[in-house]
């Protein structure tokens, strides 16, 4: 794949590691490593608790004998939705940004360089400063959404040329978009009072340290019926990974699929950001990574995207506890240490300076 989608590829197409009959044991390790990965996070952590501990607390959760009421708060009433949070977090970024990938023909696509997490953040940070909103019975989730896609809708306008979406003129629209509502956060940020910032500040790289029981059923909810609805339109994001014209030729619908699924990865990024902040270069990242390995049939990239992605995000927020112990490292930095060499090698290897 190459960064523009007028450029022809100057390389036949290589077979990908992960072939039809190492989909599923690919799958089943994926999932292994997320569960792995996940108790030792949930091990992890300023208190200590041991292994034994974390599983009798889970072992009273099911039947087994009770457990002390501070070990139950620490293991299952902080850690558990902590790990739980940062898994839905992973999964929702990296199916956003294997659909905008997909829609706009090019790999550098994801929810921050499209603009929508951006819109997401200024939404999101306009209500927890200055209130406004909250009138119209606006909460976090929902500004976050609104203003997701007003971005997405500033996009759509600005990648149009003579009535059609160009996908380069989409990515650099949104580009532009981004750094313009940043730059309206950073003011936002600048009129709020100074007992907010630090708080608002962690927020916008990144955490999900606040997670709660009562923060996941929304995110689940929203996350499950996306991937979904995303599985059932899995053929159509083929087509349409292969041009308008192409999908047309096979009955796609393409001015309303792509306003469907333009709005399911808003919806999916909106519903990230309200709960964990924001974090770049997941959706970036993981889907152009698990493509590499499975190759672009979305049948069988969007699971397997889902799936890396939240385990990628459980582990990246191990690490942020663990880097700089006891204190906790936000973790868009985290992410964007990994995402921005890999974004300069996406650049590098498709020829960037010819794009």
């Amino acid at each position: 794949m190459t960064l523009t989608s007028e450029a022809p590829p100057r390389t036949p197409p290589r077979p990908h590691p992960v072939d039809s009959r190492g989909y599923v044991p690919f799958l089943v390790a994926t999932a292994v490593f997320l569960a792995v990965v996940s108790v030792v996070a949930v091990w992890s952590g300023a208190a200590s608790v041991s292994f034994g501990d974390v599983f009798a607390v889970l072992r009273a959760r099911i039947g087994g004998p009770p457990v002390d009421p501070l070990l139950d708060r620490i293991v299952w009433g902080l850690r558990v939705p902590r790990v739980l949070i940062a898994a839905l977090a992973g999964a929702g970024l990296s199916l956003a940004g294997a659909v905008l990938q997909a829609l706009v023909r090019n790999p550098i696509a994801d929810p921050y360089i499209m603009g929508v997490g951006s819109g997401a953040s200024f939404g999101a940070v306009l209500i927890m400063t200055t209130g406004i909103g909250t009138g119209l019975s606006l909460g976090v989730p929902a500004a976050a959404f609104l203003g997701a896609m007003v971005s997405l809708i500033a996009v759509l306008i600005l990648g149009r040329r003579e009535g059609m979406l160009v996908p380069l003129r989409m990515v650099l629209a949104g580009v532009a978009i981004g750094y313009l509502l940043s730059a309206a956060t950073s003011f936002v940020q600048l009129r709020a009072d100074p007992s907010q910032l630090s708080g608002v500040l962690f927020w916008l790289l990144g955490s999900v340290s606040g997670a709660s029981w009562s923060d996941l059923g929304v995110p689940a909810a929203v996350i499950a019926l996306c991937g979904a609805v995303l599985l059932t339109q899995s053929r159509h994001l083929n087509a349409l990974a292969m041009g308008d014209e192409s999908a047309q030729s096979v009955g796609v619908d393409v001015r309303r699929t792509r306003l469907l699924l333009l709005a399911i990865a808003s919806l999916l990024t909106a519903v990230v950001v309200s709960v964990a902040g924001g974090i770049g270069f997941v959706g970036l990242l993981v889907p152009h990574a698990v493509r590499l390995l499975v190759g672009s049939d979305h049948r069988r990239l969007l699971p397997a995207t889902a799936l890396v992605g939240a385990a990628f995000l459980v582990a990246v927020d191990l690490a942020a506890r663990m880097v700089d112990a006891p204190n906790e490292l936000p973790l868009g930095i985290i992410t964007a240490g990994l995402g921005a060499p890999f974004f300069l090698w996406l650049l590098r290897r498709d020829g960037g300076a010819r794009s």
